[in-house]
């Protein structure tokens, strides 16, 4: 079933449509190293081979699943008396790359450079994390799709015709409309998947076709077919990029979202005091001061978790998701921390003012620690109206400044209340000096 020309090969038309570069280059015999970076099933391997035909240069393919680096040295040698001998390339792929260790990709670097093979890797894995530099920066990166489910489609309906071609007794097996569509909601875009799914429908019918109807029903198919296992690896991007989509969701306020990418990552196993976690930070990077329960509600979910365990527990996770995706935003809190981070960076060694500094020795209320302080409660207004608590580098400075969402908006009131309690005291202060 697998295509041999570009014509039909199908899917990634973003990078093999009519007059894009990698088509152009294929077509005329001229690529160069390359790494194909996509998920299962969407042709990696495939459109290495189609490379390899076009360019009438010798085919290697190798997997860093089974093989080591001493049989790339095995093939390097022979590349490179194919090339001396017969003047023809070597195209060397290989499938899962990022399974090599950055010091084992290294090996590939001289042969590459020297034009002895073409490299063409394929990975699932983001290769600016699996790849070193130094081979990345040698290899054009093509980034593979899935596929759509028309392609699937067509796949599922190309893999039945030619199996009737070959097979007499299948001449009368055909999926039902609701039947391939089931199939092709099933393999998610893999078109192994489909193929594989397919090869099985096939199997379980042919094994007695005496006792089914064509063409296949739903219900047949849905019987063959095993529950899908969602695409995660707890450790991998595809880790990163859900609990971004969620803690996304959260800040903009979208319920259904949250909940799909919450949803996603316990359904794959996730341990959900990670997500509680992260759960947590949304509070305060987020939400903030916007509505303070935020943050008790996040620290909650995850003492609820713990007590009651998975999968009651999860349930406390959810109910701090929806909270916090409804509640007013601000990330105020966080924006004012940053910027006192960075003052503490550009000014580390300002000194304490001797008038808040603490004096418990005589030596020190000698030396003026403590001096001219003046307590707050003891004044008429509650307020040392003037005092200051910077250092002079920093005075005047403004860091936090809340919004007009939730209870920023109380903030803001008290803020502007205490600034004119401080005007009224400093006027009254001064009249009373005159």
């Amino acid at each position: 079933m697998r295509p041999a020309t570009l014509d039909d090969f199908l899917g990634q038309e973003h990078i093999l449509g009519e007059g894009k570069p990698l088509r152009e280059a294929i077509l005329k015999g001229e690529v160069t190293s390359m790494v194909f970076w996509g998920p299962p099933g969407s042709g990696k391997t495939t459109l290495a081979r189609i490379v390899a035909h076009y360019t009438d240069r010798h085919f290697e393919a190798f997997s860093a699943v089974t093989e080591g680096i001493p049989r790339v040295r095995e093939i390097i040698k022979e590349a490179k008396q194919r090339l001396e001998y017969e003047g023809r390339g070597t195209i060397l792929f290989c499938d899962e790359i990022h399974r090599f260790n950055k010091a084992q990709q290294d090996a590939f670097l001289p042969w590459v450079e020297q034009g002895i093979v073409t490299l063409i890797g394929a990975t699932t894995e983001n290769p600016s994390f699996e790849l070193n530099a130094a081979l990345l920066s040698r290899l054009q990166v093509f980034v593979l799709e899935p596929l759509a489910e028309g392609q699937i489609r067509q796949i599922v309906q190309r893999a039945l015709s030619e199996t009737r071609n070959v097979k007499s007794e299948m001449t009368e097996v055909q999926l039902g409309d609701e039947a391939l569509a089931l199939l092709v909601r099933w393999a998610d875009g893999d078109a192994r998947r489909a193929l594989n799914a397919l090869e099985a429908i096939i199997s379980h019918v042919c094994s007695d076709i005496s006792h089914f109807t064509f063409p296949i029903s739903h219900d047949v198919v849905e019987s063959v077919l095993a529950k899908r296992l969602p695409v995660y690896d707890k450790s991998g991007e595809s880790h990163y990029n859900i609990i971004s989509a969620l803690h996304k969701a959260v800040r903009g306020s979208d319920v259904e979202g949250a909940l799909y990418w919450l949803a996603r990552m316990i359904s794959a196993g996730e341990d959900p005091l990670f997500i509680a976690r992260r759960v947590v930070r949304m509070a305060s990077e987020d939400i903030g001061l916007a509505d303070p329960r935020a943050l008790s509600i996040a620290l909650a979910a995850k003492d609820a978790f713990h007590f009651l365990g998975s999968p009651e527990g999860e349930l406390a996770i959810a109910e701090a998701v929806i909270y916090l995706a409804t509640a007013p935003k601000s990330n105020r809190v966080y924006e004012a921390w940053s910027k006192a981070m960075s003052a503490a960076e550009a000014h580390p060694n300002e000194p304490v003012p001797l008038h808040i500094r603490n004096a418990p020795t005589g030596l020190m209320k000698e030396l003026g620690y403590g001096k001219g302080y003046r307590y707050d409660h003891a004044e008429d207004s509650g307020l040392a109206a003037g005092q200051e608590y910077l250092p002079d580098a920093l005075r005047d400075a403004k860091w936090y400044e809340p919004t007009e969402f939730g209870f920023e908006r109380d903030i803001a009131k008290r803020m502007e209340w205490w600034e004119e309690l401080k005007q009224r005291a400093g006027e009254k202060g001064g009249q009373e000096g005159r």
